[in-house]
């Protein structure tokens, strides 16, 4: 008999003790940083109903959505011979719910299905995974946590400003260095305008939001399949030359380029507003106006942001920006919000090849007592307890084998003390606590062994 060997499926991970370790010390830091600014957790179920997630993402995200086959006989009533018969269509009638492609439509379906319940403006944090059905590659997977702060009920440019503090903050506690691009969806509207393509705006942006990808080339190639013309395409030139310039310089190109676009000037107003914020914060992250940053997502409508890494070769690994309609699909109108993601898999990634990961949280066990058995173990156990109630990890070993074999499990665990607490001991109401490190080993009370196991 052939026994398949298990394994899961392609762009999902297990995660070991250790990797599980240093991801919780990636979701802890992130979660102090919400906690002190205000915002309060929330959850959404993994699934949401189809008509929730498809439309808010554009078509690349609508192909990308994991949908959930229904249950029962789910193929009555379908012709799977008709020619019309689209993929989409096929799974709106095949499928009627579908894993989530990320937090920020969830989270507007929960806020207008809980508007009586909550107090606008209403700052939420929020950490689960979501899925894509993307092709698997490095720092690429199909189901990745994201961390996601945001703010609604506010068209406020300052929350714009408290985001970036946010990450300024969280990247420092992790020793990223970071570049923050900012842009504005108003200004890619009025470049649209002015280059004669206002109905070609979501098609510039998705071709735009590729551009660090695959190249000008190749973008303005994607352009001219979207419909723009060779003369609309020609006059984004200036635009894809801001390349370089500081902030103040490009702020004065695009005065000048959208100088005929009202909606242009706006979103140009904005950033302005945006930056002066953050100046006078004395935000330290390189903040960097980035005028080909479109974000691909459709419901972005005005301050949008991406966070990369300066010294890894990962590429982004944040993002966010602006909405004002999006629970206004649901039924509920004017409730603008403002929101950045932070991707956990991505943030793993960077920590690990620059070796930015804390030491200590891979030993979180300070100690092993050894289990000597019948009396011993009692005394032993004794001990434990007041030891853990110290606030300190620690853990006895569950049987009572030779020496040998309970020292090569704490060198295999890499704890940094064993206790002897032997008939010796016992008898002497004392302890017998060896560093692992140096080799040495000294003989204290429990109030010692305490103070001992706490510096």
């Amino acid at each position: 008999m052939n026994i398949v060997k298990p394994s899961i499926p392609k762009g999902t991970r297990d995660f070991t003790p250790a990797e599980m370790m240093r991801r919780n010390y990636i979701f802890d830091t992130i979660r102090s940083v919400f906690y002190k600014h205000a915002y309060l957790p929330i959850e959404t179920p993994s699934m949401e109903n189809l008509s929730t997630l498809m439309g808010k993402y554009g078509e690349e995200g609508d192909r990308l959505l994991f949908k959930i086959l229904n249950s029962g006989d789910f193929t009555q009533g379908i012709d799977f011979q008709d020619s019309s018969m689209s993929v989409n269509k096929l799974a709106t009638k095949l499928c009627e719910k579908g894993l989530r492609y990320d937090l920020t439509v969830p989270f507007a379906r929960f806020v207008v299905q809980h508007q009586n319940d909550i107090t606008f403006p209403f700052k939420r944090y929020q950490m689960q995974p979501v899925w894509r059905a993307d092709r698997p590659q490095k720092g690429r997977y199909r189901e990745f946590y994201q961390c996601d702060a945001d703010i609604i009920g506010s068209t406020s440019l300052l929350n714009e400003a408290e985001l970036v503090e946010i990450t300024d903050e969280i990247f420092r506690k992790f020793g990223i260095a970071v570049t923050m691009k900012i842009n504005n969806r108003k200004i890619l509207s009025g470049i649209a305008e002015v280059i004669g393509a206002a109905d070609k705006v979501t098609d510039l942006c998705t071709a735009m939001d590729k551009l660090d990808k695959i190249g000008q080339e190749a973008v303005c190639a994607e352009m001219a399949e979207r419909g723009l013309t060779p003369d609309a395409i020609g006059k984004l030139q200036p635009v894809f030359c801001l390349g370089g310039q500081t902030n103040g310089e490009k702020l004065e190109c695009l005065k000048t380029l959208l100088a005929t676009s009202e909606i242009g000037q706006k979103g140009l107003e904005e950033l302005t507003t945006v930056l002066d914020y953050v100046a006078e914060m004395g935000i330290t992250t390189d903040l960097e106006i980035d005028i080909t940053l479109a974000r691909g997502l459709n419901y972005y409508t005005g301050a949008i942001f991406e966070v990369k890494a300066k010294d890894a070769s990962i590429g982004s690994i944040s993002g966010g920006g602006r909405y004002d309609n999006l629970t206004g699909i649901f039924g509920l109108k004017n409730m603008s919000g403002v929101g950045i993601s932070y991707g956990a898999e991505r943030i793993y990634d960077v920590l690990n090849e620059l070796g930015l990961f804390p030491d200590e949280i891979l030993n979180p066990v300070k100690a092993l007592f050894v289990n000597f058995g019948k009396e011993d173990e009692k005394y032993a156990l004794a001990a434990l307890r007041a030891v853990r109630e110290a606030g300190i990890a620690a853990e006895i070993y569950p049987d009572s084998v030779k020496m040998g074999k309970q020292m090569s499990y704490a060198n295999a665990k890499h704890i940094p003390f064993v206790v002897l607490a032997g008939e010796n001991e016992r008898t002497s109401h004392t302890f017998t606590c060896k560093n692992m490190t140096v080799g040495e080993q000294e003989t204290c009370t429990l109030p010692e062994l305490i103070e001992l196991l706490t510096t």
